[in-house]
């Protein structure tokens, strides 16, 4: 089966559960807070570009799509923040890898290596900050968290690869953290198909609003230029 007729079919019956888990109470709102932040994960060059392990399908949507929302975020003064993969030490007793790399090659993302350089294309400003981590969480041993709580962020609006994993995991942690988080979805890509599907659907039933985006650029344009945080609902 071709990967349209997939996503295809996972749609149809992903719009047919969704009637199930609303008459139960999920896929509830949470809605955009007053102050959000944008966080682009793994958009580096091993994920966005052809020829590594990592390389991920559809980056012809959603580096424009990025593009837009980050051009977008900074206008209004959102911050904008990147992560990336990297380890130190990628070989030997006291490698950085962890038990990860008995799973996935992950060797490849050594420090300093071009492989996990943010793509160009959407490359941060010296004020904007890049994180590097270790695991698929961009919470997990990072201080993404703190960061985001010194700001004043109450929203985080996740971008990134891949979807089943780092995406998946940080968007979990965000809400687990008490950040209400919003998916836009052509900024988020996989390896496989039927995997975005499948966990848009899931995360939006359970963790996360996935919106379009349009909307998520129209909820940003309501902030006024300068950042200030917008008045209570």
């Amino acid at each position: 089966m071709a990967a349209d007729e997939i996503t295809e079919a996972l749609n149809r019956i992903f719009n047919a559960d969704s009637e199930l888990y609303k008459e139960r109470g999920f896929m509830r709102r949470v809605g955009f807070g007053k102050r959000p932040a944008v966080v682009n994960i793994d958009l580096a060059n091993a994920w966005t570009r052809p020829g590594s392990p990592f390389s991920c399908d559809h980056m012809d949507t959603v580096i424009p799509s990025v593009q837009k929302l980050i051009e977008t975020a900074r206008g209004h003064r959102v911050p904008v923040i990147y992560v990336t993969t990297a380890y130190q030490v990628v070989d030997g007793l006291a490698t950085d890898t962890g038990t990860w790399a008995r799973k996935v090659p992950i060797e490849s993302l050594a420090v300093g290596s071009p492989e996990v350089e943010i793509d160009s294309r959407i490359a941060p400003r010296p004020d904007e900050l890049l994180i590097t981590k270790k695991r698929a969480s961009a919470f997990h041993g990072t201080n993404l968290s703190s960061v985001l709580i010194g700001a004043g962020v109450d929203t985080v609006i996740a971008t990134g690869v891949t979807m089943a994993g780092c995406v998946r995991h940080t968007v979990e942690d965000a809400s687990a953290e008490g950040f209400r988080v919003i998916v836009p979805r052509e900024c988020v890509a996989d390896r496989v198909a039927g995997v975005v599907e499948w966990n848009l659907f899931d995360l939006d039933a359970k963790f996360a609003d996935v919106e379009s985006l349009d909307t998520v650029l129209g909820e940003i344009e309501k902030l006024p230029a300068g950042g200030e945080a917008r008045a209570a609902a």
